[in-house]
């Protein structure tokens, strides 16, 4: 009943015992216990039909619980407070002063102790993640680091951890423009290209712990070569690091994505060949999955407005229905909601016991 509220927004208990095949009684007696334990609060009536009484509103009472969540990148820290609807109530960002396993470990204990009475703490990192042990996370050179383990120990709070696109599309499935949805796809760009995938309304997750790739799909058999030797995949075109080093002057990204809006035919040739790739990624997992949504997000999101007809373009060429049933959603690209995924994390892992 909790999670209904959560995810789906406050309701009257009418509408609540129809959508959980619940009766009147059971109804009663669960919402008396979820209001007496402070997690359901009723506030307000409304008028739910054109016939009958106003309803009481039952909401979740977000402040009953705070969580923390953490994103780590391999040189920063980012990190947030929500109460129990996933609401910011708290930021922070700081450099890692080292990549060791145990000064990060320190680290994020350091700042959970900045917020006393969490519930529970989450961490997202890009790697493999598994029972709470990173089993890879190549970026801050961890192998078979038991960070959950850890992190309980540091901080006597229940910890949490996973990949985070992974974390990321959970969150958004829950509390964000895929809420409610049985079937969603989220695709992230920049020096990576992530994937998560919700199918009946549930986290896809590989049987070995791996999360959905989809970097590697074939765009042009005659293209360039990526870091594995793949010619033509997505990822030999849309990495970050592989567009810029087609440019010259060494720039940063936010500098190509100007070069590429001002006109330079060099950085518009770079993105519009990554942008059609996008476009094929966008096209072929719509064509597996059929989803509701397809969430784009990542550092790589400027991408999308320098070169958005080259993507249509991509989409066209592999999807073999009308483009127009996709529904892409193409969401600003914050750290701060990366951090936010962690706790989402944290909250999903709380209420279902699925640590």
């Amino acid at each position: 009943m909790l999670l209904e509220v959560l995810v789906h927004g406050a309701m009257p208990r009418a509408e609540l015992a129809t959508r959980l095949h619940l009766s009147r009684p059971t109804l009663t007696r669960v919402t008396r216990t979820l209001v007496l334990h402070g997690l359901l609060v009723e506030g307000g009536t409304q008028l739910r039909s054109s016939t009958g009484r106003p309803s009481e509103i039952l909401h979740v009472r977000g402040d009953s619980h705070h969580f923390l969540g953490v994103k780590l990148t391999a040189d920063r820290l980012f990190a947030a407070v929500t109460d129990l609807t996933a609401t910011v109530t708290a930021t922070t960002d700081q450099p890692l002063r080292s990549n060791d396993p145990a000064d990060v470990i320190a680290q994020i204990a350091k700042v959970a102790a900045g917020f006393p009475g969490l519930t529970a703490i989450g961490v997202t990192l890009g790697g493999i993640v598994s029972g709470g042990v990173v089993v890879e996370a190549e970026f801050l050179r961890w192998v078979d680091v038991p960070l959950r383990d850890a992190l309980v120990e540091a901080t006597a709070v229940p910890v949490v951890v996973d990949n985070d696109v992974q974390a990321l599309t959970s969150a958004e499935h829950w509390f964000g423009a895929g809420a409610g949805l049985d079937s969603m796809v989220l695709i992230t760009v920049g020096a990576g290209v992530g994937c998560g995938v919700v199918v009946d309304g549930k986290l896809v997750r590989g049987s070995h712990g791996l999360t959905p790739r989809i970097a590697h799909i074939l765009v042009d058999p005659s293209g360039p070569q990526c870091g594995y030797g793949h010619r033509g995949c997505a990822s030999s075109y849309l990495m970050t690091h592989v567009m810029l080093r087609q440019l010259d002057g060494d720039p940063t990204y936010g500098e190509a994505v100007e070069r590429a809006l001002a006109g330079d035919p060099v950085a518009k040739e770079v993105f519009d060949n990554a942008g059609y790739a996008l476009g094929v990624l966008i096209g072929t997992v719509a064509n597996f999955l059929d989803p509701r949504k397809v969430l784009l997000t990542g550092d790589g999101l400027p991408l999308h407005e320098v070169s958005e007809q080259r993507v249509a373009d991509g989409i066209a060429a592999s999807f073999e229905a009308d483009p127009a049933l996709i529904d892409l959603d193409v969401r600003p690209f914050d750290f701060s909601e990366w951090a936010r995924s962690g706790a989402a994390l944290a909250i999903r892992a709380t209420l279902t016991e699925s640590r």
